[in-house]
């Protein structure tokens, strides 16, 4: 089972900064060049990267360049390029951070055509 609740799933695409924000895990909403549109409270303080700085940036080549390889951003392109992606997986991240074990979850709501990655402390 997901870390992420069907509920806040079904909220998309009508996610704000306030619902994210409540949340106790990352929420990043990324256009599909993966420039990141949304950055939540949570994912800010664990990633160390300011609202202010993260969002208009690319998540996968300059807030978390870790992910920029086949097995994370490899797995976000080949979904939008299908407009077919819901995957969740356990990573570790090492950008700007000691080695962080993470649970990602990456999801692309195809009636609007929003992507999110949501990222959890909890290891699966």
């Amino acid at each position: 089972m997901s870390f992420v609740a069907p509920q806040f799933i079904s909220k998309i695409p009508a996610i704000d900064r306030s619902a994210a924000d409540a949340q106790p895990y990352g929420v990043v909403q990324v256009d599909d060049q993966g420039v990141i549109k949304l950055y939540n409270k949570w994912e800010s303080e664990m990633a160390g990267v300011p609202i202010s700085v993260a969002e208009g940036s690319n998540f996968f080549t300059q807030v978390a360049a870790c992910t920029n390889n086949r097995l994370v951003y490899g797995k976000f392109k080949d979904g939008v390029a299908r407009n077919d992606l819901d995957t969740e997986f356990n990573y570790t991240f090492t950008y700007k951070m000691k080695p962080t074990n993470v649970r990602i979850r990456m999801l692309r709501h195809t009636p609007s055509g929003s992507n999110w990655v949501f990222v959890s402390m909890r290891v699966a």
